[in-house]
Formats: structure tokens, sequence, C-alpha cells
């Protein structure tokens, strides 16, 4: 089976235990105003344009049969991209001699998955790791993700995927067994506030957890720390009060804000307005922010404690 992937990165410490190689899928159900791999919400193929890499040669826009590329005027990027005639068959970026035009993505098997996975098997050995499959999420490419998982499964690596839950509970059912570690994504308790901010009420996130957790399997919460969205008070409360009532040994994790994502929001002619003046909090701050999901008393799980 094949799958579009946004890519794969190698010795990873931050998507589970160990050294591992995270496997971040295209696709996902929600649509979150901050996400920090937007190129993954579609499961789709684009083509990039970096314009500070271009020495204006033009040679992709005589290897494109389809009239997809022309030249910007005056304040526009130099090589514009029509995406309506864009057929992606990728004469552009192999002909361009800078790497000033790539896919946001590729379209693999999931033998080509594993077998590049493969390569780093030693380290997950030798470190207690494994491998984790993100996104975008695991669960829109379901069938894709389950191959991937099965191979490692028989190759005795450690498996992780990381997901927002929203799925079918059937689908969730057949991740169980073959996924040693669920890294689940809570983001915004409010239903009404959830639906403004990801595109979708969470009642069937919520649902799912609750069917996961009677699963007995291993569980790993995460908070994206979001400035004046998800870092009120009573959103973090509320989130830690849930957990703890279904299961107090559930682990939460707060996950820092990063301004990076910024970047792939002009590469894809989106404008970055909704993070104009975020930036990533101090230390004094996540403690501030651990302490409130402290008093409900969950398990914390912080950078440094992960081995």
């Amino acid at each position: 089976m094949n799958g579009n992937i946004i890519n794969i990165e190698r010795f990873a410490i931050h998507d589970g235990p160990g050294i591992r190689s995270v496997v971040f899928l295209k696709g996902c159900p929600l649509h979150c105003l901050w996400c920090q791999n937007p190129e993954g919400i579609k499961n789709e193929i684009n083509l990039w344009y970096f314009e500070k890499k271009c020495i204006r040669c033009h040679k992709c826009i005589n290897s494109c049969k389809n009239k997809a590329l022309t030249i910007g005027k005056k304040d526009e990027p130099h090589i514009l991209i029509n995406k309506d005639k864009c057929k992606k068959r990728g004469d552009c970026v192999r002909i361009c001699p800078t790497g000033a035009l790539e896919f946001d993505g590729i379209n693999l098997s999931s033998e080509e998955v594993v077998k590049i996975l493969l390569k780093d098997k030693k380290f997950y050995e030798n470190s207690n790791g494994g491998i984790t499959i993100s996104g975008g999420d695991p669960f829109y490419q379901y069938k894709f993700s389950l191959e991937i998982l099965k191979l490692c499964k028989k190759e005795k690596i450690h498996t992780a995927i990381e997901s927002c839950l929203y799925t079918e509970k059937k689908i969730i059912d057949e991740f169980i067994g073959i996924t040693d570690l669920f890294i689940i994504d809570l983001k915004i308790f409010d239903s009404e506030l959830h639906k403004k901010y990801t595109g979708k009420d969470n009642g069937l996130i919520k649902s799912n957890f609750k069917f996961l957790a009677s699963k007995g399997v291993k569980i790993l919460v995460r908070i994206p720390l979001i400035p004046n969205i998800t870092t009120i008070s009573n959103n973090l409360q509320d989130i830690a009060e849930f957990v703890n009532k279904i299961d107090s040994g559930i682990p939460i994790e707060l996950i820092n804000y990063n301004p990076l994502c910024k970047n792939k929001y002009r590469l894809m002619g989106i404008s970055d307005n909704f993070f104009k003046n975020m930036k990533p909090f101090d230390k004094d701050e996540l403690n501030n922010f651990y302490r409130i999901i402290e008093n409900e008393n969950v398990k914390i799980l912080r950078e440094e404690d992960i081995d």
C-alpha cells in the first residue's frame, strides 16, 4: 500500500522514549489555526518555491510541459506556481540546480517507509527507542499506518502514534496490540472553543479517549501551549481534571509554542497574522502551567524526564 508522507525525521528524541524515527503523514481531520505542519492538513502533495534559493535561471519554466510556472511581477515571488495547471510530474524539481523548487511530500509504499526506518534499528535497540507515526494524523491514512506498524512489530521495534483521536472507534481498535504508546493531543476542553479553533467539536475526541483508556494501553497526553488559547488556566485545569478522572496514571506533557511554523505558512501563501506577537514561553511561565495541572493530581512528564 502507498501513502503520502511529509517526511521521515531520523534521530528524534521528543516523540516517545529513546532515539526514534518519526514518520509524518499527510492528512488530518482537524484544521488547527496554529498547526505546526500545515502542509500535512490535506492529503495531497504540493509544490513549494523557495525564492531565496532561486538564481533566476528559468530552467524550471522551460521544463514544465503544462506551463504551470511563470515569472512573477513586481512585489510577487520571482516564480509563480499555478496549482490548477501543475500536474506534479517533478520535471521542474529535478532540473532546478539550487533546490528552489521542491514538493512538500512524497508518495511511498509501506515497505519503502519501513526500509528507511530499519536503517536505524541498532539505535532503537541501544536506546530503548523505536518509531513514531505522526502527521497530519495517523488515523487519516489509517490502513497505510497499520501496514507500517505491523511491519515494524515483525522486526520487534517499539511503536508509537501521535493523534488527535478524531476517528471511528473501530479504527482505533485496529491499532491496539500493534501500538506500544499512544501520544494523544488534547488541545481545548471547551467544545465550542475547540470547534472555533480546530474546525471540529471535541465530543468524539473525549469519547474516544475514554474508550482508548479503557483498553489498558500506554497513553501520553500532550497539550500544545498556544498563547491565550490553550494556556488559559481553566483549559489546562479542565483537561487535567478530565484525564485524572479517567486514569490518574496517564502522564501529561506540555509542548511549548514553536514560532518556526510561520515560514511554512508564507511558503503556502497563507497569512501568518494569527501568530502575530506570539512567542515561546520562558522557564518560569512553563513552571506555572505545570503547577496548574499538578494541582489536579495528575502525573506530569517534562522533556528532561524522557529516557
